[in-house]
C-alpha cells in the first residue's frame, strides 16, 4: 500500500511541474495535496509548525514570482497594464490554441495585440513588449520551478 502512496505523491508532483508549462493547473494546489496525503497516509508528526509556516511562505513567493516576473518583463519593455493583461490571457489561452508551441506565443501574441489595440502603439514597439513578456514568462518558470523544487526537497528531508 505505501507503494502505491508514494506513486500518488510522487505523481501530484510531477503534475505540480507540468503545471509551470500549463498555468491552468494550480502547481502549487498538487504539491500541498501531497503532503497532505502523506500525513493521512502515515503520519502528519514530521509537519511542525515551521515546515507549514515554511510552506505558506513558498506559496506566497510562487504568487508572487509568477505575477512579478510578468510585470517586470513587460514593463521593463516599455510595455503597459494592458500589455501585461494581454500577455495573462495569451498565456493561460495560448497552450489550448496552439498546444506545442502555445505557451510561448500566446503571453508575445497577446500583449502585442494589447499594445496595439488599447494604447495604438507602433507594431515594432509593441513586438519589442511582446518579446518582454516572453522573458517574463521564462523566468517565471524557472524561479517557480526552484521554488517548488525546494518546497518538495524539504518535505522529503523531514520524511525520509
Amino acid at each position: 500500500m505505501s507503494i502505491f502512496i508514494w506513486s500518488v505523491i510522487i505523481a501530484l508532483f510531477v503534475i505540480a511541474f507540468v503545471g509551470l508549462i500549463y498555468p491552468v493547473i494550480p502547481s502549487v494546489l498538487f504539491i500541498l495535496v501531497g503532503f497532505i496525503i502523506y500525513g493521512f497516509s502515515f503520519s502528519f508528526e514530521p509537519f511542525t509548525w515551521f515546515f507549514w509556516l515554511v510552506q505558506v511562505l513558498f506559496v506566497v513567493l510562487l504568487f508572487g514570482a509568477d505575477y512579478l516576473s510578468n510585470l517586470i518583463g513587460v514593463k521593463k519593455f516599455g510595455g503597459s497594464k494592458a500589455g501585461v493583461w494581454g500577455s495573462t490571457i495569451g498565456l493561460l489561452v495560448g497552450p489550448f490554441v496552439i498546444p506545442a508551441v502555445g505557451i510561448i506565443i500566446g503571453p508575445f501574441i497577446g500583449a502585442v495585440i494589447a499594445e496595439l489595440l488599447v494604447h495604438k502603439k507602433g507594431v515594432s514597439e509593441a513586438i519589442k513588449i511582446g518579446f518582454g513578456s516572453v522573458v517574463g514568462f521564462v523566468s517565471s518558470v524557472i524561479t517557480k520551478g526552484i521554488i517548488q523544487a525546494v518546497m518538495i526537497a524539504y518535505f522529503l528531508l523531514l520524511v525520509l
